[in-house]
């Protein structure tokens, strides 16, 4: 075997690994009838600014605080931020997106919030917050569940490590 063949063998056992590394990481769920893609997540805090000099991380907190002029609109942004990306395998009728989740000071009670959604596309994004009275009340979200339903059907979940 020539020192050519062995790099080159050598090259497509890393590309190899790397592939299958990055497909045992990918955060998407299947269910029967959706995916979840992807749950993207900003815990917009008090008192703490990002240490970087690089735009792109400071520009999700200068985002999510956009129009707060004063301090009492300041404080009611802050909180957290969930961006769900899904799909529904059967795009025909409405879907309800559920966003279910406990939070620090609230003990086991579960807090819910929806959307339904009546045009489906292929790719669909669904935003859902946790800020204001309801932040300053009752503390960071601890645990979280995602589903697309339809009717009483579950199409896909996801959930946090914590959710039980």
């Amino acid at each position: 075997m020539t020192t050519e063949t062995r790099t080159s063998c050598f090259r497509f056992g890393c590309l190899a690994i790397l592939m299958f590394c990055l497909s045992s990481c990918s955060s998407a769920v299947n269910g029967p009838g959706g995916r979840i893609a992807k749950v993207k997540y900003y815990h917009l805090m008090p008192n703490h600014v990002p240490r970087s000099v690089d735009p792109t991380i400071l520009f999700e907190r200068q985002h999510h605080l956009f129009g707060g002029v004063t301090k009492n609109e300041i404080i009611d942004r802050f909180g957290h931020y969930y961006t769900i990306f899904w799909k529904a395998d059967d795009r025909t009728g409405p879907v309800t997106v559920r966003f279910e989740y406990l939070q620090t000071h609230s003990g086991l009670t579960k807090r819910v919030q929806e959307q339904v959604v009546d045009d489906i596309h292929r790719h669909n994004v669904s935003k859902f917050q946790v800020t204001g009275q309801e932040y300053q009340k009752s503390g960071r979200v601890i645990a979280w569940r995602v589903s697309v339903l339809r009717g009483k059907e579950e199409l896909v979940s996801q959930q946090s490590a914590l959710w039980n």
